[in-house]
């Protein structure tokens, strides 16, 4: 008999799992993990996992010569929605299919075990921020489509109420994803809130991916690489999204930044 885990498309025999939105991708606060953020795409900033998650929640991706996040900071985590988990499942199924891969496939391009993917696949784990970067960079597409699985006219136009807040920081800073376009090169719109002492990011975004962040209130301190660079409002800071990276507000006031990921396609 063929082993369900190994069919492209969406099976019908369950899975088992293995092992989580907020301490990020980020992007998206940045998984690479591979979304996003997020982050964004990117934030895997020491965070705590919903119940429901056993995606490890890895360091955020911080790199070696930059102080550790610390372990409160908030982790990027997807609303414990069913309707949401419901999403995943099919957008994850159906990818899977269009590509011919294998959950070992997907498991090796991503970095997110195949007992996590099984779990996701079965709607039966909240992913974090981290792991819903990571799975979207394997396959090139933005953190929406794999939480949105809405047909797309020539022209869309959304309101907030299409909005997802997949991050959530200690002191009630938030991480939403306001909308992206379709692969490939898809960008992803971005507002983040972060409150003193907060932080997001960590590991990088896919090879090839960019990310553009506009402070437009408050000072947010930016670490590519292991240097640190200070980007008060209304400055804007552009750069790589490959190389580690993360946002920490170190001020005493509330710093909102609007942040642009844009993600290469997926390698054949």
């Amino acid at each position: 008999m063929q082993d369900p885990n190994e069919l492209p498309g969406p099976g019908g025999d369950p899975r088992k799992p293995d092992p989580g939105i907020p301490e990020a991708p980020a992007r998206r606060a940045s998984p690479p993990s591979p979304s996003p953020a997020a982050a964004g795409r990117s934030a895997a900033a020491g965070d705590t996992v919903p119940p429901g998650g056993d995606d490890p929640p890895g360091p955020p991706r911080v790199p070696a010569s930059a102080s550790p996040p610390p372990s409160t900071a908030g982790k990027p985590s997807v609303a414990t929605d069913t309707g949401l988990r419901a999403a995943v499942a099919r957008t994850l199924q159906s990818l899977r299919a269009e590509r011919g891969w294998s959950l070992d496939q997907l498991a090796s391009r991503s970095g997110v075990s195949k007992g996590v993917l099984v779990a996701l696949e079965q709607g039966r784990s909240n992913p974090n921020l981290a792991t819903l970067a990571r799975i979207g960079d394997a396959f090139g597409v933005p953190v929406t489509r794999l939480v949105d699985v809405s047909d797309e006219p020539v022209v869309r136009i959304t309101g907030p109420e299409q909005a997802r807040v997949l991050w959530r920081g200690e002191a009630g800073g938030t991480g939403t994803i306001i909308a992206a376009t379709e692969p490939p090169w898809a960008a992803e719109l971005w507002r983040w809130t972060l409150q003193p002492g907060e932080r997001f990011g960590g590991e990088p975004h896919g090879p090839a991916s960019k990310e553009m962040t506009w402070v437009e209130s408050g000072t947010v301190t930016l670490t590519v690489a292991g240097r640190r660079y200070e980007v008060a409002a209304p400055r804007c800071a552009r750069f790589p999204g490959g190389l580690p990276h993360f946002y920490a507000n170190e001020g005493t006031e509330p710093a909102v930044i609007t942040m642009i990921v844009v993600i290469p396609p997926a390698p054949s």
